[in-house]
């Protein structure tokens, strides 16, 4: 018998508050019975469930654990700049003149993903 990973879990400050900027870049939905001031928020989207639990202490390091997001209906760098308008901040660019690379963001807590090429854009 085998384990099912059933949602990644993040800690932050502010549970409700980071699963609804992360409803908002994956298209995903919050629980309908999370609230504002919850302890807890879990968001499901396409590919899985994020669950945010707030914790007393604040991110101190780098993440050990990051998403790499892949934008479905738009180009890579059409999703880095609606990312950073919902809130999001650039850390680093590893964006190339070629077209490869990607773009390491962090989020409204300061927690660290990646934004890679569509599948459009890997096709060529």
């Amino acid at each position: 018998m085998t384990s099912l990973v059933r949602h990644t879990t993040i800690d932050c400050t502010d549970a409700y508050r980071l699963a609804s900027f992360w409803a908002e870049v994956l298209g995903g939905a919050l629980a309908s019975d999370d609230l504002p001031g919850d302890p807890e928020a879990t968001v499901t989207a396409e590919g899985g469930a994020l669950l945010f639990i707030t914790v007393p202490d604040t991110k101190i390091t780098k993440n050990r654990v990051h998403l790499d997001l892949q934008p479905q209906d738009r180009s890579r760098d059409e999703e880095v700049e609606r990312v950073l308008a919902l809130g999001a901040t650039l850390v680093e660019d590893h964006r190339r003149a070629d077209g490869t690379g990607w773009a390491t963001l962090a989020d409204i807590e300061g927690n660290e993903f990646c934004v890679e090429r569509s599948a459009a854009e890997l096709a060529g």
